[in-house]
């Protein structure tokens, strides 16, 4: 059989087959098939020089082991039975290939940052870095925007281990680097914007595919002094709820869902929306499609191109997704990322966003997050699913068999780890809004009739509910799990996965008991049989009750990041009041003889 017959069936997330130039296809069409009859050492020596030969010819490193894969399916029993030699092992980091074929059927070539960067050490990395010649540093600040640098390898191995001074101007101004108007403890005039201390996480190794395949790794914040995590740090502060569930001897999982409006780029002198912007209403910034079709699978056509590159590049970034479908409205989109462990769910949840961005400025397509871009229409939701496993991965939010006594059906099925856990997030709700719904937009999207959780509020698979019980009778035991609706797409999803850890497992540790019942199916949140507490209807009334001094978020996560979360929420209030919109101006402009404009003008 020729390499090139089979090459054909290779899986949609191989886009670089079919950049390859003619004559390199012609010499596969003429090259053998790798033997996998042999054992062990003599399968991985015929495989690397298979590898070899065909990137000699012109194949780019994943294209060659994919035509491979594809044309041999005796790879399967290699992998499962054989650990790779080291070449392999380097091969596959440069191509972003797994090396379990288990993870190769699933992810259809690809590999997760944990396999390999698990693996990763100080001493391992000049010989994982040998071809590179810089590398990519990412931190997060608190709105889950990323900011980074790049550094020359040289100066990334002499840091990689001890960290090094990073500005820690990024936690003391906002998303459009405006300093916040009232200056808060980590970063400030009066400490003169002080560095902080970076340290990179070398477990969040992967390459930007769109970058060359620069390596990249995030990294986490402490203060130079202490060493520990300063409080605005979003991965540490996962890492610190996180930890509490590890003490006992369990994990925790995580699932993301994102919405988002996409715009394609308008025709102007401007380099992007934002320019744009500047000099044109935003009803003028073109949708990428018209109308409202959910799950249409011909609209996605219409824009092949940067749908796949999407799905491919995620993929190809260790952060998959798992499903990926129109939702309804004008160029909205709707994203499933991968089920995986809470802190890893949480780092593929921001790159998810960036790599939307990322891809979207070769396609001319620009993505919005923003909690409500429209109105009177669906706003961006950011769903968390979570969920408790012990040791041994096995679900305890389940029940090993049904409850007939239980105080609802609804949680029949959930077990008294999982019945505490929801009364927490119940009781705690109120208290850690703004982490859920960080910006004053945020809340324009949680009102009635679109679907958006408006109260404390639980169901059994109940979608209008803040918080959705998946478990049996409509999913199988292991598959029980929270979803937290409440958050929108415009929250940053390590801070939403530390709110719902920590008000969870606080009502695990005081055993705390369901504060209300169920929403009944048709039901609506809000409504006249919903008896639960009216969530916070602004961004200023949400943070008021987070930083009051009894707040369950001070219990949880402590003065320090309270006040500076808080306070950052507090800048936006204050611009956000402070702010003339085009709503007051169209309001209040009254169109009159031209003798009584000079007047009206003035009354503005």
């Amino acid at each position: 059989m020729q390499i090139g017959a089979k090459a054909a069936r290779l899986p949609v997330s191989c886009p670089d087959i079919a950049a390859e130039n003619p004559s390199a296809r012609a010499s596969k069409e003429a090259a053998r098939p790798v033997s996998v009859l042999l054992l062990g050492k003599q399968k991985y020596q015929a495989l690397e020089t298979s590898i070899l030969d065909l990137w000699k010819l012109g194949s780019n490193p994943r294209a060659a082991f994919s035509i491979l894969y594809t044309a041999n399916t005796g790879l399967t029993s290699l992998f499962d039975s054989f650990p790779p030699p080291p070449f392999l092992v380097i091969f596959m980091t440069i191509c972003q290939l797994p090396p379990s074929v288990a993870l190769i059927t699933r992810r259809s070539l690809l590999i997760p940052a944990t396999t390999m960067g698990s693996q990763i050490t100080a001493s391992s990395l000049p010989q994982l870095l040998e071809h590179d010649t810089c590398v990519k540093l990412a931190g997060i600040d608190v709105d889950g925007i990323l900011r980074g640098k790049l550094v020359s390898k040289k100066k990334f191995l002499s840091i990689a281990e001890a960290g090094f001074g990073f500005c820690s101007v990024i936690f003391g101004w906002d998303m459009h680097d405006q300093t916040y108007l009232k200056e808060l403890k980590v970063s400030n005039a009066e400490n003169g914007y002080r560095d902080i201390l970076a340290i990179p996480d070398l477990s969040t190794f992967r390459r930007v595919p769109w970058e060359d395949n620069v390596p990249f790794f995030l990294v986490n914040f402490f203060d130079p002094e202490t060493k520990k995590p300063i409080a605005p740090c979003s991965r540490g502060l996962l890492k610190t709820q996180l930890d509490k569930v590890h003490a006992k001897g369990y994990g925790a999982m995580a699932g993301a869902e994102y919405e988002f409006y996409t715009f394609r780029n308008p025709n102007s002198d401007s380099a992007s929306p934002a320019g744009f912007l500047l000099q044109n209403p935003p009803h003028q910034l073109p949708s990428l499609t018209e109308g409202m079709f959910g799950y249409s699978l011909n609209r996605p056509v219409h824009n092949k191109d940067w749908y796949y590159d999407v799905y491919n590049t995620c993929a190809r970034f260790s952060c998959d997704i798992e499903g990926w479908h129109t939702e309804s409205g004008p160029g909205v989109y709707e994203a499933a990322l991968e089920f995986g462990e809470v802190a890893d769910m949480a780092d593929r949840a921001s790159l998810f966003k960036y790599v939307v961005k990322s891809v979207g400025i070769n396609h001319g397509i620009t993505p919005c997050f923003m909690a409500k871009p429209k109105q009177g229409l669906p706003g961006n939701s950011g769903h968390m699913h979570i969920s408790i496993v012990d040791g041994d991965g096995k679900n305890l939010l389940a029940r090993d068999t049904t409850d007939p006594e239980a105080k609802w059906n609804d949680i029949a099925a959930l077990s008294d780890l999982g019945r505490h856990f929801l009364a927490g997030l119940l009781e705690g709700l109120p208290d850690i809004m703004p982490m859920l719904a960080p910006t004053v937009n945020s809340y324009k999207r949680l009102v009635e009739n679109f679907w958006a959780p408006v109260t404390v509020s639980w169901g059994l698979e109940h979608r209008a509910a803040s918080i959705r019980l998946i478990s049996p009778p409509t999913s199988k035991p292991g598959a029980t799990r929270f979803e937290v609706r409440t958050p929108g797409a415009d929250s940053n999803p390590h801070f939403v996965l530390a709110a719902i850890l920590g008000c969870g497992w606080r009502g695990v540790e005081k055993k705390l008991e369901i504060p209300c019942p169920p929403l009944a199916l048709g039901q609506d949140t809000g409504g006249a049989g919903d008896v639960g507490e009216r969530l916070a209807k602004s961004l200023k009334e949400a943070t008021a009750r987070f930083m009051r001094k009894d707040s369950i978020a001070r219990e949880i996560f402590g003065d320090d990041f309270v006040d500076h979360f808080g306070g950052t929420r507090e800048n936006e209030v204050r611009l956000f009041d402070e702010a003339v919109t085009d709503w007051y101006v169209l309001q209040r402009l009254h169109i009159e003889p031209a003798h009584h404009v000079p007047l009206l003008t003035s009354s503005f």
